[in-house]
């Protein structure tokens, strides 16, 4: 009781300062998922192109996927900046996890950057290998992590966690072919969207097979999300899915990447609307009572406001730099 009275009595410069920082946490993570998962879905799609195609699918991420995943970095800083506490718990409770989303991300720079190291057939295969495997493993461990997290299991294998890993390397796909039909050009634009009206279609099915799992099975040691907030985010799902599906038979691909970020966006807006108001369910560690001090987190918004601007503005001019048409002899 103490503890309890004693946090309600912390006084912050701007009193939801504590709340922001969350939605600040996740909005990164969002931003991460968005932009590096379109990098592990042209590595999945990968799979499926030829020669010259997969040269071009190389060299329309090549110049931007190392950047993105500035965003991770980013996640893990500001996490530990504002919950150090749930920084120390979430990734001492899943250490496996975590060290398997390294090797997976280390697997797709490996298969990437080294293809072109020697001039053997053999080689070649070994690195595309690498490159798929990782481009695959990355979004899944990710989304495990996100749904052990969410549900605050302590067991890191478990069909919720399997469900939201297969959730995510769905919505990965639907974000490389979206990416893909913007940078290439004649038959492998075509087979991009077709790609893309595919994932999305299997994006929905997976979205409603892992809400009816979660809602039959109430998993992990924090409360289920409530019918309207699942209610809402089947419809916001469906209605991304829908108009992005209409965009890509219209070939308005803007139009397309836009509703595919929709769908991102609904996903982690899912997540931190119903975790709310803890920020470690395994621990039952609410906003207020994980977030560092008054003073740590106003020198943090500080730091905050000045930096991320520059981030983005960097994220902006980079995209700028490289937003025509990639080809198979710029890699």
């Amino acid at each position: 009781m103490t503890e309890l009275v004693s946090t309600a009595a912390v006084q912050y410069p701007v009193e939801s300062l504590p709340e922001l920082w969350f939605a600040f946490v996740f909005a990164v993570l969002g931003a991460y998922l968005l932009l590096d998962g379109f990098d592990f879905g042209v590595g999945m799609l990968y799979a499926r192109a030829d020669g010259d195609e997969r040269e071009t699918m190389h060299a329309a991420f090549g110049p931007v996927w190392k950047a993105n995943e500035v965003w991770l970095v980013l996640f893990g800083t500001v996490l530990f900046a504002a919950f150090p506490a749930v920084y120390a718990n979430v990734l001492s409770r899943h250490y496996l996890l975590i060290f398997a989303i390294l090797a997976a991300l280390v697997l797709r720079g490996i298969g990437s950057k080294l293809r072109e190291e020697r001039d053997s057939d053999r080689w070649h295969r070994v690195c595309d290998r690498s490159f798929v495997a990782g481009s695959t493993l990355a979004p899944f461990f990710l989304g495990m992590l996100v749904a052990n997290w969410r549900f605050g299991f302590e067991s890191t294998i478990n069909g919720t966690a399997i469900a939201v890993g297969l959730l995510l390397v769905t919505l990965s796909v639907v974000l490389g072919a979206s990416f893909l039909t913007i940078k290439t050009r004649g038959d492998l634009r075509r087979t991009m969207r077709r790609y893309g009206r595919l994932g999305s279609v299997g994006y929905v099915a997976v979205s409603l097979a892992t809400i009816g799992y979660i809602a039959l099975a109430e998993p992990g040691g924090s409360p289920a999300p409530s019918t309207a907030e699942t209610a809402a985010a089947v419809g916001g799902t469906i209605a991304f899915a829908a108009l992005g599906i209409v965009a890509n038979r219209r070939r308005r691909d803007y139009g397309w990447a836009l509703s595919v970020a929709g769908l991102a966006l609904v996903f982690v807006g899912y997540l931190a609307w119903t975790m709310r108001p803890f920020v470690d369910p395994a621990a039952a560690l609410s906003i207020r009572e994980a977030v560092v001090s008054p003073v740590a987190l106003e020198v943090n918004s500080i730091v905050a406001v000045t930096f991320v601007p520059l981030i983005i503005g960097y994220f902006v001019l980079l995209y700028s730099v490289f937003s025509g048409p990639a080809t198979a002899g710029d890699y």
